[in-house]
């Protein structure tokens, strides 16, 4: 009996255990300070998903809302194709720390609470908001905002500080956008 319980369970965890994607559908209530890249970040999917998952036209989203997360894992296998886009484009800085500054992005992330994170406003029509994206003398950011200036090749990088922002003046850098 021992013997046919050891084999039955090896049997499952092989059949299961190595399938390469596992799937759960579960919620998540939003809580005040949530945003979308937040809870993607969190549940390591995108905000695309999330947005698709839930029906969501916009990045608005509300405290006790309940948002369906498929918590999705798979074996990465090696891929000879790029994931990402590489472009070249004209950096300026900016900080939250102005007059009339709500701190607030597009897609919902608090600045002022979050002095820390690498955030970039870009154009939505060439970087997707939510993306990652590496930023050569940044590093990895997230695509958090958008502005009136980022049109095309343009991004802003979000700097904790004005002598941050300044000191990082106009930059042309090479940034990768992950997909």
């Amino acid at each position: 009996m021992k013997k046919t319980l050891i084999t039955m369970i090896t049997a499952c965890f092989l059949v299961f255990g190595f399938s390469g994607v596992s799937s759960a559908a579960s919620t998540y209530t939003v809580k005040k300070g949530d945003t979308l890249w937040l809870i993607a970040d969190k549940h390591n999917v995108t905000v695309k998903q999330l947005k698709s998952w839930n029906g969501l036209k916009n990045n608005t989203i509300k405290p006790k809302q309940v948002l369906k997360v498929k918590k999705t894992t798979t074996v990465k296998k090696a891929s000879t194709s790029k994931s990402y886009k590489t472009y070249t484009v004209k950096a300026t800085a900016y900080t939250a720390n102005c007059k009339n500054c709500s701190g607030i992005t597009a897609t919902g992330l608090n600045l002022k609470k979050n002095p820390n994170v690498k955030a970039i406003s870009v154009d939505p029509k060439l970087i997707p908001l939510g993306s990652k994206v590496y930023v050569e003398g940044y590093g990895t950011a997230i695509a958090a905002d958008t502005g009136g200036a980022m049109k095309g090749k343009k991004i802003d990088v979000f700097m904790s500080s004005k002598s941050k922002a300044l000191k990082w003046g106009v930059k042309t850098v090479k940034i990768k956008v992950y997909q």
